[in-house]
């Protein structure tokens, strides 16, 4: 079953999917995942081995947007699952606020909800597999900016802007063509960016997921102050936000190593 799900979505469903939909696109959620598994405890990767079988974390990554075009609509209620909004310039105390406040399934409720489920070690094969996938697809999620954004504009859907001369819109630069514009494959980015020592890999995962949260929703509103309607993006852009585009996507899978070697220590 496990098999024909993931075959689903890597072989039928891609080509359906317009690029939009992706969070990080395929590119930054297999550098999230890469980076992760280079990280685990040798306990962790036994485990997660074990449920995800030959696949690897960094391919079982984008199942969760790939899913989004089944048919049969088995998944459909996730879809708020991939993204919380906040007002712009939220503190801290008015993000904790909105976490309370938020009636939908969203990011990080059903984040620490599949946190407790793959710590219970209960549940099917099946059930486990669609838990480890869609949290290593989540942390990813929760790092990209846009995804912890805010809800008049969808995330950045509904600001238009250049990129290059071409019509795209705020997420789907976030999303895509910022890391796109690196030239890169997911593992030759994860070498470039999983560099850090020691103690700097300490401090970045230190916190907890509300706290990347808070973290990740500052950058938001400094891409929306930084990115107007119908601005036209190019190389400043892309000098501006590079560094900041770079650690969300070390911390994210430092942060994942994290969460899944504590689940399994």
């Amino acid at each position: 079953m496990l098999k024909k799900l993931y075959l689903l979505g890597l072989g039928l469903i891609l080509p359906l999917i317009p690029l939009s939909v992706f969070a990080w696109g395929v590119t930054g959620h297999r550098i999230v995942a890469e980076i992760a598994y280079r990280h685990l405890t040798p306990k962790a990767l036994k485990a997660i081995q074990a449920i995800l079988g030959k696949e690897s974390m960094a391919m079982v990554s984008t199942w969760p947007d790939y899913i989004k075009s089944d048919t049969t609509h088995r998944f459909d209620s996730r879809y708020s699952w991939h993204f919380v909004d906040f007002p712009a310039h939220v503190d801290k105390a008015g993000m904790e606020a909105t976490l309370k406040t938020v009636k939908k399934e969203n990011l990080y409720d059903e984040t620490e909800a599949l946190i407790s489920e793959l710590k219970s070690k209960k549940g099917t094969k099946e059930e486990q597999w669609l838990a480890m996938t869609y949290l290593i697809h989540m942390v990813g999620d929760m790092h990209q900016p846009l995804h912890v954004g805010r809800d008049e504009d969808q995330g950045g859907n509904k600001i238009p802007v250049m990129w290059f001369g071409n019509q795209s819109n705020l997420h789907r630069v976030w999303d895509e063509q910022l890391i796109d514009f690196q030239q890169l494959s997911y593992t030759e980015y994860t070498a470039a960016l999983d560099t850090a020592d020691a103690a700097q890999i300490k401090v970045m995962q230190s916190g907890s997921v509300k706290d990347w949260l808070f973290e990740s929703n500052q950058l938001a509103d400094k891409v929306y102050d930084k990115t107007p309607a119908n601005e036209k993006l190019s190389y400043r852009y892309n000098y501006i936000f590079v560094k900041d585009l770079n650690s969300q996507l070390l911390k994210g899978g430092l942060r994942l190593a994290a969460i899944l070697n504590e689940i399994y220590k």
